[in-house]
C-alpha cells in the first residue's frame, strides 16, 4: 500500500509546485505589463505597446494551460526575433518617411514648450528658488525634474520639460537647509555633474503659465521670469513682446516651422511625415546621388575583394597544411589561428596605429613615409590589407575542415589518370571545397558588405574631401549613414533610415544573387 501510494504523493506535489510555479510567473508578466503600458502610452509608442500586449496576450494563451505544446517551444524565439529584428525595421521603415532628427523629434506641442521656455529672461523682481536637480535616468541625458524651495514661504514644488509644475507634500521629501536632499527613488545630481552638463540644463524650462516659466541660475538657484516669446493657440502663432514680430508655421523644404513675415524662422520644429521626400532626395540630388553611388561601388570592391583575398589565403594555407608531409602542423595550425583570438575592436585599434605616416611601424619597418590615411588609394588599401589580416583564419578554419571531408580515393583517381597537383585542386579539390563552402562565402560577403568597424575604428570613413562630411573616401554605405545620423550637420535620422532601407533591400538583391550562384554550385555533385 505504501509503495502505491508515494509516486501518487510525489506526482501532486510536483503538480503543486508546477502550479504555482505558473502562476507566479504568470502573476510577473501581468505585473510587468501593467506596469509598462501605461508608460509606452504617455511616450506615445504605439508599435512597443502593441507588441508588448501582444506577448503578455500570446504569454497567457500558451502557458496557461497544458496545451499548444509545439506553441511553448516556438514563442521565446519568435518573441525575440519580432522585439530585434521586424520591429526596428518597421521603426526605420516608418521613419525613413518623415523628417525626424536634430530639432524635429518632438510634437508640435513639445516644440511651442521649448521655442517660448527657452526665451524666458529674468527681470529685476524675477521670484528665486532653491534648486535641486534630479533625474530618473543620468546625468548627461536626464529626463530632468527640478525641485523648489521656495526660501520665503518654504513651498516645495517640482516640474520639469514633461512633468507640470506641482505642490509636493513636504512629507514626500527630505529638507536640510532649505534644499530638497532626498526624492523619491530619483537620482540628484551632484555640483560636478551640474556643471557638466551647464549647457543641457539651460535649456530646461519649467513652465509656470503662458507668459512665465522657471530656469537654472546657477548650480543651485533657479528664478522665474518671463516668456518674450508667447504662443497665441487661437491664431497658431508665436509673438515676440518686445519687437512685436509674428511667426506662424509655413513649409521650408518638407518641413513646416515658425516662419516671420520677413522670413525669419524658429530652429525648432516637430516630427511631420514627409512622403517620398527623401527618397527623392536621396535619388534626385546630384550630389547625394553620387555619393551614394560612389560609396555602393566601394562598397562591393571592399566585400567582394575581402571575400576573396581571405579566401584565397585561407584556402591556399589550409591546402599546405592539410599535407601529412608537413611537420609541425598543429603548431602552424596554432600559430595561424592568433589573428582571430584577438578582438576585432581592439585588432583595429592597434593596426590604425601601425599605419602612422611619422611613427607606424609599417613605415618604420619598410623605410617608407607613406601617408596611408592621408591619401584615398592607400586608405582604401590599407582597409584591405587590414581585413585579410583578421579575416584568413576564418577561412582557414572553414577550408581546413572541407578539405578533411574530401575522400582521398577522388585525389589519387585523379593522379593515377595522369593529373597534376595544380590539376587535382584547380579541377577536383576546389569545385567540391565551394560546395561546402559558397553559403559560408556569402554570409562573408553580407557581414563585409555592411562591416562597419573596420572603417569606422581604422580610417573613420577618411580621408575627407574639403568641406565634406558626409562621406569620406573609405566610407562604406552603412558609415555613410552613420554619418548622415550623426554628423557634424546634425543628426538626420529620417534620411539616414531612407538610406537604409535602400541599404536593406540592395543587401537582399545581392544576397538572392549569391544564393542563386551557390545553387549552381551544387551540380558539382
Amino acid at each position: 500500500m505504501t509503495s502505491t501510494t508515494a509516486p501518487a504523493q510525489r506526482a501532486r506535489r510536483t503538480s503543486a509546485t508546477t502550479l504555482i510555479a505558473r502562476a507566479l510567473f504568470l502573476g510577473a508578466v501581468l505585473a510587468v505589463t501593467i506596469w509598462i503600458a501605461p508608460v509606452l502610452v504617455g511616450l506615445q509608442s504605439w508599435l512597443w505597446l502593441a507588441v508588448v500586449l501582444a506577448a503578455a496576450a500570446a504569454i497567457f494563451v500558451l502557458y496557461s494551460t497544458r496545451r499548444f505544446i509545439p506553441g511553448k517551444y516556438i514563442f521565446p524565439g519568435t518573441f525575440f526575433l519580432v522585439v530585434f529584428l521586424i520591429a526596428p525595421i518597421i521603426l526605420t521603415v516608418g521613419y525613413s518617411f518623415t523628417n525626424f532628427g536634430d530639432g524635429s523629434r518632438g510634437t508640435k506641442e513639445q516644440a511651442i514648450a521649448a521655442i517660448t521656455g527657452n526665451s524666458v529672461q529674468q527681470t529685476p523682481d524675477s521670484p528665486r528658488y532653491n534648486l535641486t536637480i534630479t533625474t530618473e535616468g543620468t546625468a548627461e541625458e536626464g529626463p530632468y525634474v527640478f525641485y523648489l524651495v521656495d526660501p520665503a514661504s518654504g513651498e516645495i514644488r517640482r516640474g520639469g520639460p514633461e512633468l507640470p509644475l506641482e505642490q509636493v507634500p513636504a512629507s514626500d521629501v527630505t529638507v536640510r537647509d532649505g534644499f530638497v536632499t532626498a526624492a523619491d527613488d530619483s537620482a540628484i545630481l551632484t555640483p560636478d555633474e551640474i556643471n557638466t552638463n551647464y549647457a543641457a540644463l539651460q535649456e530646461v524650462a519649467v513652465e509656470v503659465d503662458e507668459t512665465t516659466a522657471i530656469r537654472l541660475l546657477g548650480i543651485d538657484q533657479a528664478f522665474e521670469g518671463t516668456k518674450v516669446l508667447q504662443y497665441d493657440e487661437a491664431a497658431d502663432a508665436i509673438t515676440n513682446t518686445q519687437t512685436g514680430a509674428v511667426y506662424t508655421p509655413q513649409k521650408i523644404g518638407d518641413t513646416e516651422y515658425f516662419v516671420s513675415e520677413d522670413g525669419e524662422r524658429m530652429p525648432q520644429s516637430w516630427l511631420q511625415g514627409v512622403g517620398l521626400s527623401n527618397y527623392e532626395r536621396l535619388f534626385t540630388d546630384g550630389k547625394l546621388a553620387g555619393q551614394f553611388a560612389d560609396a555602393f561601388v566601394w562598397t562591393l570592391v571592399f566585400a567582394a575583394g575581402s571575400v576573396l583575398l581571405t579566401f584565397l589565403v585561407g584556402f591556399a594555407l589550409a591546402l599546405v597544411l592539410n599535407d601529412e608531409r608537413l611537420r609541425g602542423r598543429r603548431l602552424y595550425r596554432s600559430v595561424l589561428l592568433m589573428p582571430y583570438a584577438v578582438p576585432g575592436f581592439i585588432a583595429l585599434l592597434v593596426w590604425s596605429n601601425f599605419y602612422n605616416r611619422d611613427f607606424g611601424l609599417i613605415n618604420q619597418t619598410l623605410g617608407l613615409s607613406l601617408n596611408w590615411f592621408g591619401d584615398p588609394t592607400l586608405a582604401k588599401a590599407a582597409v584591405l590589407l587590414t581585413n585579410l589580416w583578421m579575416g584568413f583564419p576564418y577561412m582557414f578554419i572553414v577550408c581546413t575542415g572541407a578539405l578533411q571531408s574530401v575522400p582521398k580515393e577522388l585525389t589519387e583517381a585523379a593522379r593515377i589518370d595522369g593529373a597534376s597537383r595544380l590539376q587535382t585542386t584547380s579541377r577536383v579539390i576546389a569545385p567540391l571545397l565551394l560546395v561546402a563552402v559558397s553559403p559560408l562565402l556569402v554570409a562573408s560577403f553580407a557581414f563585409n558588405f555592411n562591416n562597419f568597424n573596420a572603417i569606422e575604428l581604422l580610417t573613420g570613413g577618411g580621408p575627407f574631401a574639403a568641406n565634406e562630411y558626409t562621406r569620406g573616401a573609405t566610407d562604406i554605405l552603412i558609415s555613410m549613414v552613420y554619418r548622415i545620423a550623426f554628423g557634424g550637420s546634425g543628426a538626420d535620422f529620417g534620411f539616414a533610415s531612407a538610406v537604409s532601407v535602400a541599404l536593406f533591400i540592395l543587401t537582399g538583391v545581392l544576397a538572392a544573387i549569391q544564393f542563386r550562384f551557390a545553387n549552381v554550385l551544387e551540380d558539382v555533385n
